[in-house]
């Protein structure tokens, strides 16, 4: 693939972006930053080392990256790769997941958080459950071979498109997944590393924000199952 924009959603990652942005392979065409509403130095920074801006109020992480899609629309690259803004994962390893896809091999790829290569304490006991439980439904209701629901994730451009996201909050990561498995779409789950974050996570770091990710995965999960969406 000759073009390939990095959509980063971001809220309050004003001690990290840099780090991310400036890990980032310079292969890449195009990086944005999806500023969810912060009340920090997020979008100064982020314009600062290059990046294009884009502001979405509505907070969710489903309305961040829907609206960096919106925007690729005016000017479509061939590959998308989705990244957190808390420096967490590691952006220079892009170019392992960018390359089973540039290979033909398959459209989608996901890292996996996998747990010899992940630091201590990187994921909270109640993330582990939560991806340990989803991944265990998926393979049963849909003979998933995923292990994780890791932020780190490559797509073909027309791929991404054909899938018609539609959750604006904590279902995103997983109705990929889920539309991925229903439309027999090629994809592959390769090992990252992955280390603690810089900062506190708005989902797992509250009690509120771990129940609402719980509810809605798994809401996903059976309600697409049930009714039959494609």
């Amino acid at each position: 693939m000759n073009t390939i924009a990095v959509l980063i959603p971001a809220f309050n990652e004003a001690p990290s972006i840099a780090h991310v942005l400036k890990a980032l392979p310079t292969r890449v065409t195009e990086v944005v930053v999806i500023d969810n509403g912060s009340t920090d130095q997020t979008a100064a920074i982020a314009e600062a080392h290059g990046a294009t801006v884009l502001f979405e109020a509505r907070k969710g992480y489903g309305y961040a990256c829907l609206k960096g899609m919106e925007y690729l629309e005016k000017k479509p690259p061939e590959g998308v790769v989705f990244l957190d803004g808390d420096y967490a994962d590691f952006p220079e390893e892009l170019d392992q997941l960018v390359a089973p896809l540039n290979s033909g091999e398959v459209e989608f790829v996901l890292g996996a958080r996998i747990k010899a290569l992940r630091e201590k304490g990187a994921l909270t006991p109640q993330q582990q459950f939560g991806n340990g439980l989803a991944c265990f439904l998926m393979r049963w209701l849909y003979g998933s071979r995923f292990t994780d629901l890791g932020p780190f994730r490559a797509i073909r451009w027309k791929t991404l498109q054909s899938l018609e996201m539609q959750d604006k909050t904590y279902g995103w990561t997983v109705e990929m997944q889920l539309k991925i498995l229903r439309r027999k779409i090629p994809y592959l789950e390769i090992p990252v590393r992955y280390r603690n974050r810089i900062g506190k996570s708005k989902v797992s770091g509250t009690v509120k924000g771990t129940l609402m990710a719980g509810y809605k995965i798994m809401g996903w999960i059976g309600s697409f199952y049930f009714s039959g969406w494609k």
